[in-house]
């Protein structure tokens, strides 16, 4: 199938590693130019020269904190300088701190607010421009939490539902201009988030992690952790010519995990 992206100019948001490397590494690989963004300028350098070997597109860099609105715009500006007008936004970011709601004040939540709502907010408002001129795509990351709330992860659990209600908003007003807006939730994905958020449920419980990883697979009917690679397969589906009839739309990638319709 041809997925029609070679040429496309992607931004991949918290890129360096994780679930956004993947997703960089699957576009590039299929021909988009992509400009990977973190806040980490020596990971991100690593990446792209880990990337360049089976990149069919050209590859950028550029460091940026996405929870300030001059970073997001200086974002942009450098991805129109190094390679131009962009086609596909992927809005990502890293998961807030695990925690129940007496544990978190109020700088936990206008942290995890700006960092995993606010954010996406402000990426699309500067991206929009070039999207309206000739149409494109906005795929939103979120979590497996949007359709079944994770015990332990009361932040993630309240911004991720905010990303889902932006995207479904969105999608019917940015129709008209060719723009489509669609959220992927990942579940159990084999990242070094995903093995944080087992440490942090095997220490509060007193038991091995390996225990809480095998009590998860019991969860899962196809047996295991996906990996980063299935799951930016999925995105760049929906980011190519391919997914050209699909927007406000909601895909699981979690294996079965969540039973609910």
């Amino acid at each position: 199938m041809n997925l029609n992206l070679t040429g496309k100019i992607a931004l991949v948001v918290a890129s360096s590693k994780g679930l956004g490397r993947a997703i960089a590494s699957q576009l590039a690989a299929e021909g988009c130019d992509v400009m990977l963004t973190s806040r980490n300028a020596e990971q991100l350098e690593l990446t792209k020269h880990e990337l360049l070997p089976t990149a069919k597109g050209r590859v950028e860099c550029f460091s940026c904190d996405i929870t300030k609105t001059e970073d997001i715009q200086a974002l942009v500006v450098a991805t129109h300088n190094r390679l131009g007008s962009i086609d596909i936004l992927i809005n990502n970011a890293g998961g807030p701190p695990g925690g129940g709601f007496e544990q978190l004040d109020d700088d936990a939540w206008q942290a995890a607010f700006e960092l995993n709502l606010l954010s996406y907010v402000r990426l699309i408002r500067e991206v929009l421009p070039d999207l309206k001129i000739k149409g494109g795509r906005i795929i939103n990351v979120a979590s497996s939490s949007i359709k079944q709330p994770i015990p332990g992860l009361i932040l993630s659990n309240a911004f991720r539902m905010g990303i889902l209600g932006l995207a479904k908003s969105l999608a019917d007003e940015l129709a008209p201009y060719n723009i489509l807006v669609n959220t992927v939730a990942p579940g159990r994905i084999a990242t070094d988030r995903t093995a944080y958020l087992d440490q942090l449920k095997a220490d509060k419980r007193g038991i091995s992690k390996e225990q809480v990883v095998e009590e998860s697979l019991g969860n899962i009917p196809l047996k295991r952790y996906g990996d980063p690679e299935e799951f930016a397969k999925v995105v760049c589906f929906l980011a190519s010519g391919a997914g050209s009839y699909v927007t406000g739309s909601t895909l699981m990638v979690d294996g079965g995990m969540v039973k609910g319709y």
